[in-house]
């Protein structure tokens, strides 16, 4: 059993390709083309007139701007009537979220992405240049045929005397009228499959231009491996956190408990190498536990989870062995890998400062602006840092542009070293 054909592409290549609805399909979409592209003509001609004539006044400006936006629509309806000739759904495309409410945040966001003006180009080719193209087809490939295989019925009408074949030549027998019809047969099944190349082709140049790849396709990869590379992310921040919780609420209690236990021995036992002893112990237990709660802050504060990054930060800061000014506005919560993300770049970051950086003082600053977290951390060190040379950042960087963010540093010979992290984000939580 053949599968059953999802494109046109794979309908040309079938047998049972005239029986089958795709010579139809191909026409539906061909003559669909046609009219929407008279109508896209239309519109885009009728409003820059309208803009034109009115911008003197100022209030065509508007409209001018808004048709540079015609091309959404037209890209939409594009794609619904992809699925004429093509089973694979073709999905609209993600829109990127305006940083604000209101129209102007909108209207901004909207002109500032590439596929607007991309598909605008297409609108204004779909316009002028595709549409009298799929007319063009229909007409050879479709009304020609059928022409001539209307000859007998023409010949008919007109009394069984003569009939006029597109208007070029005269047919005045039975025998040549039935020939005509045969070859207007031939020439409509000939045709049938122009048409399915025709809208195939024209399909695969609306994709193109449109931004809906075919599902499965490199595009789709490309999303769902960066979408992968969020998830792994994300896991690994879970992971953190549990194994965070395992130890302060497993190994970190234990070591108290030996720690105090050992300190209440050590009161109990009377001087000598007993009390010596147990004074040792009692001592690497201490530092034990010391150790065992740096590490579980290193793995993921308690304070980041639980307070978020302004207080995560002002910790790394009273950390820190350079003396760090914090000033950090952010009246809310983040995603939490926004926040992990962040928050082990603040702290590989004044661990450079303090290793290497030779600074007297440094300066944590920042916001979360336009739609995203700001980071800038800044040191009075003798400069010369290289993010690629051991410095801990490479790891990190890639960590941020996993979540779409961007890290860069600026440390010319001499200082200041300037290191900044934006990061793409929205509040999960605001506070009053």
């Amino acid at each position: 059993m053949h599968p059953r054909p999802r494109t046109v592409w794979q309908a040309l290549s079938a047998r049972g390709y005239l029986l089958s609805p795709w010579p139809w399909r191909a026409v539906a979409y061909l003559v669909t083309g046609a009219v929407a592209g008279a109508a896209t003509l239309v519109g885009l001609v009728a409003a820059l007139a309208a803009g034109g004539v009115l911008a003197v006044v100022l209030v065509g400006l508007p409209l001018l701007v808004l048709t540079a936006l015609a091309g959404l629509p037209v890209a939409r309806l594009e794609r619904h009537r992809l699925r004429l000739i093509d089973r694979v759904p073709a999905p609209d495309r993600p829109l990127r979220q305006p940083p604000a409410t209101g129209p102007w945040p909108w209207l901004s966001t909207r002109l500032g992405e590439r596929a607007t003006w991309r598909e605008l180009g297409h609108a204004l080719l779909f316009a002028v240049l595709l549409w009298p193209l799929d007319a063009l087809a229909v007409a050879f490939a479709l009304a020609a045929p059928l022409a001539l295989t209307a000859t007998p019925l023409l010949m008919a009408t007109a009394g069984g005397e003569e009939a006029k074949v597109l208007k070029q030549w005269t047919v005045t027998t039975w025998p040549a009228a039935c020939g005509v019809a045969v070859l207007g047969l031939a020439l409509l099944a000939l045709g049938a499959y122009a048409l399915g190349l025709a809208a195939g082709a024209r399909a695969e140049l609306a994709r193109a231009l449109v931004g809906a790849p075919r599902a499965g396709g490199p595009e789709d990869r490309v999303v769902e491996l960066t979408r992968s590379r969020v998830r792994l992310v994300d896991a690994f921040e879970a992971e953190r956190r549990r194994i965070e919780r395992d130890l302060h609420d497993g190994a970190q209690q234990r070591l108290v408990a030996l720690t105090m236990a050992l300190g209440l021995a050590r009161l109990d036992a009377p001087p000598g190498p007993l009390a010596d002893q147990l004074a040792k112990a009692h001592g690497e237990a201490g530092r034990a536990l010391e150790e065992l709660r740096e590490l579980i802050h290193g793995i993921h504060p308690k304070v980041l989870a639980d307070y978020g990054l302004p207080a995560a930060v002002a910790d790394a800061a009273d950390r820190s062995a350079v003396p760090v000014d914090v000033a950090l506005e952010l009246p809310g919560r983040l995603p939490q890998a926004v926040e992990a993300a962040a928050y082990f770049v603040v702290r590989e970051a004044l661990a450079n400062v303090g290793r290497h950086s030779g600074a007297g003082r440094a300066e944590i600053s920042g916001g979360h602006r336009d739609g995203r977290l700001v980071l800038r951390i800044r040191d009075d060190g003798r400069g010369g840092a290289d993010a690629a040379v051991g410095s801990g950042l490479t790891g990190l960087a890639d960590r941020v542009s996993v979540l779409d963010g961007r890290l860069s540093l600026s440390s010319p010979p001499g200082g200041p070293t300037l290191l900044s992290v934006e990061i793409p984000c929205e509040w999960t939580e605001r506070f009053a």
